[in-house]
């Protein structure tokens, strides 16, 4: 495709002067428009309307069937009968436009026949059983993934809704990127007929979302021509001073590119390597960041050298000779063909010097590989086509090159995504990542992981939510922290817990650089929050008994709850009930002194506390010889004949995620009441909790020590001690 198509409200661009632009004529949509309209529908006779498409269809596949793009044209010339574009041309003359850009680049048959249908569902009375039946399933597919969903059901999540959809499609069938892809070009060609804001509006979707996509699916034909078109839209100063330079550069004199290209045909003539050269004007967005890096332009920056030969070894062949004959610029020269890019490019990169100082870049590929430069997946063909054996793995499953790494990665990524406005900045930040490494896994397998991108990445790309027991990593044999960048060809192996509770840290997402990780773990920190936050929704004051009154505790602290670090959190769980008597004062209330928790058969004393409420605390109690010296009245106490009791006991354990899940399930299965649990910040990876329970009888208090111990992680549980005065 050529990248000199613009917005027509903004300038035109213009081409070089001499051999070094190809132009293509531009569809007159108007003429167009009246051979859609009036043109002979005669069943044995192809409509005029599509006779371009026809032509350059059969340049590609010159036996194709023609007879399923008549029939798809009479049903959507039809079906859009009356129905206008804001330009003034009929509808028709729209789905006609994308499908003959569709034809240009090779698309077979059935993508052809969808692209003259794609609207028809969205905007006419055509039904997808209608196209089915008509067509067959895979253009019914098609036609649907390419479909927008209604506004009046989505409203604001419309749009992100519908490119969710495309992007599920697409994972089954790319063909319905291609033509979405088409789409938009054909739209930003007659975008000069909208408003200026809904123009910018477009046009920052089609920079933010399409373009990165054209890239990744390897489409340079509508890439470039897209950027060119956003370019003209959102930076119209930039783009006028662009299209002066290439003005400028098309009225001088002599063309240096012209003379180097005929100084590689004659070396590489006699060198008896048959090649096609030719030039490559850059396009608009390509001049542009070339004058930014370098300042002011020379003719060689104008443009590229493209080296067109018929085998693999030829490329190397064209290196071998440029290198010996002409002076090479070392550090500019990239094989993308020994090891190809993500998204299909295969090519040599070389750039040589010429006497005066200027540097010509020089592609070198085959005629396939600038076929699959061009139009990317477009050129694969029919993915639903019987697979050809080297297209095979040898387990007899077809290896699809239509389905690339990265798009499995947000297939994956997109289902977690919790709603549209997650999915919607996910995915542009997601497509703003430009270039994709592999790393190698310790069982010969790979990851693809796009540049940035570190351990924790490879471990949720590894493992997926299992990733969470992730405790480390070996990159290149060596222990390297989760945050360590990873290069291109890194070797890794991920060191993995045997806990299958464990939870992430919420350092890692620091570290997290593609979507998967980062909505893998946010997900997980929002569950454990959630549960965090119920817990402290109990939380209170909860009664009088709930805190020591002023002189009846002698250590009320800070506490926290899971998570173990951060700041100190306390956490009630319920009522408490005692089965204590004061003597002489059998209606006198009592409650048991949290600093103590005494419970039968403890020696125990009371003293009176603020509301006529006797507190009891165990005789060897710091706090007794306090309160005593303090002229406290003492009153008598003992247990009655209830065999329920109160107790505080402290575990302390090694930290690890859902301890203290665990650690209240098995005091809940002992069939204990949790009063208050406070967990105290770790130190040196070792943690204490501390419990106030209510037992139903004293005697389950060994067994309820016990199953604590037993809990993983748990070294010890005890009675908390009195507490010294003072503190």
């Amino acid at each position: 495709m050529s990248a000199d198509a613009t917005n027509p409200a903004a300038p035109g661009p213009v081409a070089p002067a001499g051999p070094r632009r190809r132009a293509r004529p531009r569809i007159d949509l108007r003429r167009l428009g009246r051979a859609a309209v009036l043109g002979p529908t005669a069943r044995d006779r192809l409509p005029d309307a599509i006779g371009h498409v026809a032509e350059a269809h059969r340049a590609h596949f010159p036996e194709a069937d023609l007879e399923p793009l008549r029939r798809a044209y009479v049903l959507a010339e039809s079906s859009h009968r009356g129905q206008m574009r804001k330009s003034g041309e009929p509808y028709i003359t729209h789905p006609l436009a994308v499908t003959l850009i569709l034809a240009e680049l090779g698309a077979e048959t059935t993508t052809l026949t969808a692209s003259l249908l794609h609207d028809t569902v969205e905007d006419t009375d055509v039904t997808l059983d209608q196209v089915r039946e008509q067509f067959g399933e895979e253009v019914r597919y098609i036609v649907d993934g390419v479909t927008k969903l209604e506004k009046v059901d989505y409203g604001a999540a419309a749009e992100p809704e519908t490119f969710r959809k495309m992007l599920v499609a697409t994972g089954s069938d790319v063909r319905v990127m291609s033509i979405k892809l088409a789409d938009r070009l054909h739209n930003m060609r007659t975008l000069g007929v909208m408003r200026p804001d809904k123009q910018a509006r477009i046009a920052k979707v089609t920079r933010d979302v399409l373009i990165p996509l054209a890239e990744r699916l390897g489409v340079q034909a509508l890439k470039t021509e897209l950027e060119d078109l956003v370019f003209a839209i959102l930076h119209p100063e930039e783009y006028a001073h662009t299209r002066e330079l290439i003005a400028e550069n098309a009225g001088r004199p002599g063309d240096p590119l012209t003379e180097v290209a005929e100084q590689v045909r004659g070396v590489l003539r006699e060198a008896d390597v048959p090649a096609e050269v030719l030039i490559r004007p850059r396009h608009f967005v390509s001049v542009h960041r070339v004058s930014r890096k370098r300042g002011r332009l020379r003719g060689c920056d104008f443009g590229r050298l493209l080296v067109l030969v018929n085998e693999d070894a030829d490329c190397y062949a064209v290196l071998g000779e440029l290198h010996t004959c002409m002076t090479p610029v070392v550090s500019e020269f990239k094989d993308f063909i020994a090891v190809p890019k993500f998204n299909l490019y295969q090519s040599l990169h070389t750039a040589v010097a010429r006497e005066d100082g200027q540097v010509i870049e020089v592609l070198i590929r085959t005629h396939q590989m600038h076929k699959a430069a061009e139009a990317g997946v477009v050129a694969l063909g029919n993915p639903y086509a019987p697979p050809a054996e080297e297209h095979t793995t040898s387990d007899g499953e077809r290896a699809d090159p239509t389905r690339p790494g990265w798009l499995s990665r947000l297939l994956e990524w997109q289902r977690a995504a919790p709603d549209s406005d997650t999915f919607w900045s996910t995915l542009r930040e997601d497509l703003a990542q430009d270039r994709e490494i592999t790393v190698f896994r310790p069982d010969g397998g790979t990851l693809g992981l796009p540049e940035g991108a570190t351990c924790v990445d490879a471990a949720y790309a590894q493992y997926g939510e299992d990733a969470h027991a992730c405790i480390g990593a070996r990159v290149n044999g060596r222990l390297a922290t989760l945050s360590t960048v990873l290069k291109d060809g890194d070797s890794v192996q991920l060191l993995m817990g045997q806990d299958p509770a464990s939870e992430p840290s919420r350092e890692w997402l620091d570290h997290a650089h593609t979507p998967a990780a980062r909505i893998a773990i946010q997900r997980r920190l929002a569950t454990r929050q959630s549960a965090v936050d119920r817990a402290q929704d109990a939380v209170g004051d909860a009664d009088a008994d709930a805190a020591p009154a002023a002189g009846d505790s002698a250590h009320a602290s800070s506490a926290a709850t899971v998570p173990a670090a951060g700041p100190a959190v306390r956490t009630a769980f319920g009522p408490r009930t005692v089965s204590v008597v004061v003597a002489g004062r059998p209606d006198t209330a009592a409650r048991l002194a949290g600093c103590c928790t005494p419970v039968p058969p403890d020696g125990i004393t009371g003293f009176a506390v603020r509301g006529g409420v006797v507190t009891v605390h165990r005789l060897e109690c710091a706090a007794v010889a306090r309160m005593r010296s303090a002229g406290r009245a003492e009153f008598g106490v003992h247990w009655g004949e209830t065999t329920a009791c109160r107790v505080t006991l402290l575990a302390e354990s090694f930290g690890r995620p859902h301890l203290l899940a665990d650690l209240t399930e098995a005091i809940a299965l002992e069939g204990v009441e949790i009063i208050s649990a406070t967990v105290a910040p770790p130190a040196q990876q070792r943690v204490r909790h501390t419990y106030t329970l209510q037992l139903p009888d004293a005697a389950g208090l060994p067994a309820l020590m016990r199953a604590m111990r037993s809990v993983p992680g748990v070294y010890d549980v005890s009675r908390t001690q009195p507490q010294p005065p003072g503190l």
